[in-house]
């Protein structure tokens, strides 16, 4: 029966008691601590200390302008000091920060402040008119836009971030929420549709902060924590604030894009002067690290551990990675719904190839179509059980209904469970083919053309054919200055895989669609070949 029951979180971990408010917790956490750098950004240091009194100066202005209790407030910024200093303060006022993908359109921001009803809006400067052009097509109003490093001159009705900090006088006490309440917003990728806002309460960072951050990953207080996920994702935000403020680490944050130039630049400490010790990334930019000329030296960095979600790693990139650098890449799955990450391997224990084992506090189960668990060794559809489940997906009881069943999350995603306890991810539930009559998974195909010496990436799609036969296509970007035939690729598959596992089409492009988070967008694949060539 593939299920497998870790210890129940409450015996491992004591659950938060109420009233509970998670940015009060955080500055707590870190009360003794007043000099110590928390965050560092590309224009300089914030301590422990000065981000207290911050939160608390921003907790009293958005209180300020009359905004309720769990009303929300959008936080439409890049990556910076300003930013956790914003997500807490609006936490530690009662209110709910909707945290949402700087990377979007006006329309999916308007969309947004139309279904969130966002009263206030803390925003950075550069994307400023794109939000004025999302609250041009919204028919909501809000009440309040307040701008982080402006780009030009603001409008009367704007108001600059810092000077909203400083007229203010910081707030005395948190408000008295409890950790059932609501207490931020995550929107989900949208890849398949409008996003769907996910509700987390304010105990949800808690658990993914004790059961993984600190047990799992051993963070520590002398660490130096990098993500190359943004803030806005819950994975970036595991990483990047409640994890290393948890234990009283440094967090070095960047607003540009996490390019393999970007990521060595802070690597090699050229930015803040600070070397992370711990970095968080995704297989995407694993693989683009490798591939790039100016990979460091590992004598010339601090790391002594990776962690990798998004996708599921390829054993290659993982076992190319460890030796290059001497360390391991920590590969787990989690996901908006959980918050963080569930299903991991565990440092000095790696299966490369694998997801790892449940993370205690975590149930996982396999489900087959009929709803019941299947034996180790089958596909099945990946549930789970945990503290750190959301409450709901916001004004979306049908879907609501479709994920969380009980006390149970149902993931979207297909996995094997191994004999040694350790999960094998087998793609997503809806991209999953049936070939022959039998399920192939495009991960294992993709993981397979990856490891040819002249393969940079690759993506699988199921195609049907005239007979109305499903047959496999796989979408294949080269090294810079590799070669390779189709016929050479299909033959290094079938050398590697079961005979009708390998793609029957092959066809060589630039890039890959892919979403903010780094996931390969299958379906934007499948309708650019549904398209009249």
């Amino acid at each position: 029966m593939t299920s497998t029951t870790s210890n129940s979180p409450e015996s491992q971990v004591a659950a938060p008691a109420d009233p509970f408010n998670f940015a009060q917790h955080l500055l707590q956490a870190n009360a003794q601590r007043p000099d110590k750098v928390a965050f560092v950004d590309d224009q300089g240091t914030l301590s422990y200390g000065e981000l207290d009194v911050r939160v608390r100066r921003v907790a009293a202005g958005l209180q300020a302008l009359g905004i309720k209790r769990e009303e929300r407030v959008m936080l439409l910024m890049h990556d910076c000091r300003d930013w956790p200093v914003s997500f807490l303060g609006a936490m530690y006022a009662g209110l709910v920060p909707v945290a949402v993908n700087t990377l979007l359109t006006a329309d999916d921001y308007a969309y947004m402040l139309e279904h969130s009803r966002a009263q206030a809006v803390l925003v950075s400067g550069a994307l400023l008119p794109a939000l004025n052009a999302a609250m041009i097509k919204s028919d909501h109003e809000v009440h309040k836009v307040i701008v982080s490093h402006p780009a030009a001159p603001l409008h009367p009705s704007e108001t600059e971030f810092e000077a909203f900090v400083q007229a203010q006088s910081p707030a005395q006490k948190p408000a008295s929420t409890h950790g059932d309440d609501p207490g931020f917003w995550l929107y989900s990728s949208g890849s398949t549709g409008r996003p769907k806002g996910t509700v987390h309460s304010h105990a949800n960072p808690y658990w993914t902060a004790e059961l993984y951050g600190k047990a799992v990953l051993g963070l520590t207080e002398q660490d130096v924590c990098f993500s190359a996920a943004k803030l806005f994702f819950a994975y970036g935000l595991g990483n990047g604030l409640s994890f290393p403020m948890s234990v009283g680490a440094t967090t070095l944050l960047m607003a540009e894009r996490p390019t393999p130039d970007a990521t060595f630049k802070r690597w090699r400490g050229e930015v803040g002067g600070l070397q992370p010790t711990v970095f968080f990334g995704a297989p995407t930019g694993f693989a683009g690290m490798l591939a790039s000329p100016a990979l460091p030296d590992r004598k010339e960095l601090k790391l002594r551990l990776a962690s990798s979600a998004g996708e599921a790693l390829p054993a290659e990139l993982g076992t190319r990675f460890t030796a290059q650098f001497g360390i391991e890449i920590i590969d787990g799955i989690g996901s908006t719904e959980m918050l963080h990450i569930f299903l991991s391997n565990i440092p000095g224990k790696v299966r490369y190839g694998t997801t790892g084992w449940p993370v205690p506090g975590y149930v996982i189960e396999l489900r087959g179509d009929d709803g019941h668990p299947v034996a180790d060794g089958e596909t099945g559809d990946l549930y789970i059980q945990g503290p750190s489940a959301a409450m709901m997906y916001w004004g979306n009881r049908d879907k609501t209904r479709e994920t969380f069943q009980g006390g149970w999350t149902k993931s979207g995603d297909k996995y094997i469970r191994n004999t040694d306890g350790t999960y094998t991810y087998s793609g997503r539930s809806d991209d999953m083919l049936k070939v022959s009559g039998i399920y192939v998974s495009p991960f294992e195909v993709e993981a397979t053309l990856v490891q040819h010496p002249s393969v940079l990436e690759a993506a699988v799609i199921g195609l049907v054919d005239a007979e109305g036969l499903t047959k496999t296509k796989a979408f294949v970007v080269l090294k810079d200055g590799a070669q390779a035939s189709e016929d050479e690729l299909k033959a290094f598959v079938k050398d590697r895989l079961a005979s009708y596992k390998y793609p029957r089409l092959i066809e060589f492009i630039s890039e890959l669609p892919k979403t903010a988070t780094g996931k390969i967008q299958r379906f934007r694949l499948r309708e650019r070949d549904a398209r009249p060539q």
